[in-house]
C-alpha cells in the first residue's frame, strides 16, 4: 500500500493539500494575490521575493513553504529553521550544493544569489545526530513584503496523526526510551502518565518537527515570528 502523503494548509485561504500540492496552489492562489496587492498599496520598498519549498532530506513528511527577501542572508534562512524545526542544543550547521558532502555555501550569501531556477540547496544542523533539510527554489516576483521580516511562512505540513504504541488512540507524547528500543514510542497522555522511562526521563510532548526524538530538540517548533 503507497505512504499517505502528508497535507498541509494554505496560509492564505486555508486550502488543504499535499507538498506538491500547495507548491503548484501558492501560484494561483486568490487570496494571496490580495494580500500582495494589500502590501503593494502600502508605502514601503520593492524587493525581489524568493519562495522556497524546504522538506526534511529523510522522508519529506515535514515541510515548509517559505517567501524570502533575496537580500536575506542565507545566516538568517539558518535561523528560522533552527527556530521552527532545528535548535535544541546550538550545534553546527552548513548550506551546500551537490548534496550532503557538496560544496559548502557561505552563510553571508544572498539569497537571492544562490538560488534559481532548478536549484536545491541542502542544509546540515548538527553532525552528529544530523538533520537536513532540502532547499527548493520555485519561483520569485517583485513587490513588497507583507511582513517587516525577511521571512514569511506561506504554509506548512499539519503535525502528523500519531496513534499510541500501547492502544491505538491519538497520541500526544513521545518516549525517547522506548524509541531508542525499536518501538513507535509514541503514548496517549494516559499511557503516559504510567509509562516507565527509568532513562530518558519524561515522554516529551509531540511537537511539528523532523528532529523530534533527535538529541536534546524539544520543540516548540513554532515559527520565530
Amino acid at each position: 500500500m503507497a505512504k499517505e502523503r502528508s497535507k498541509g494548509a494554505c496560509g492564505y485561504c486555508g486550502r488543504e493539500m499535499t507538498r506538491g500540492g500547495m507548491a503548484r496552489h501558492l501560484d494561483v492562489c486568490d487570496r494571496r494575490r490580495e494580500a500582495a496587492a494589500a502590501a503593494d498599496a502600502k508605502p514601503g520598498v520593492r524587493a525581489m521575493l524568493v519562495h522556497l519549498q524546504a522538506r526534511d532530506g529523510f522522508g519529506g513528511d515535514y515541510w515548509l513553504n517559505l517567501e524570502v527577501d533575496a537580500d536575506a542572508t542565507l545566516k538568517q534562512l539558518d535561523g528560522y529553521l533552527r527556530a521552527i524545526w532545528l535548535e535544541c542544543c546550538g550545534h553546527l550547521s552548513q548550506f551546500s550544493t551537490g548534496g550532503l558532502g557538496g560544496r559548502t555555501v557561505g552563510m553571508a550569501r544572498k539569497v537571492g544569489a544562490v538560488f534559481h531556477t532548478g536549484q536545491e540547496i541542502t542544509h546540515v544542523y548538527d553532525f552528529g545526530t544530523e538533520s537536513v533539510t532540502l532547499l527548493k527554489f520555485l519561483g520569485i516576483r517583485e513587490g513588497k513584503r507583507d511582513t517587516k521580516h525577511p521571512i514569511a511562512l506561506m504554509a506548512r505540513n499539519a503535525a502528523p496523526a500519531l496513534e499510541c504504541q500501547d492502544c491505538g488512540a491519538p497520541a500526544t507524547r513521545l518516549c525517547i526510551e522506548c524509541l531508542y528500543a525499536d518501538r513507535r514510542g509514541t503514548l496517549c497522555d494516559a499511557h503516559a502518565a504510567g509509562h516507565p522511562h527509568d532513562d530518558y526521563g519524561e515522554p516529551m510532548a509531540l511537537v511539528n518537527s523532523p528532529r523530534m526524538g533527535m538529541c536534546g530538540y524539544e520543540g516548540p517548533a513554532e515559527p520565530p515570528y
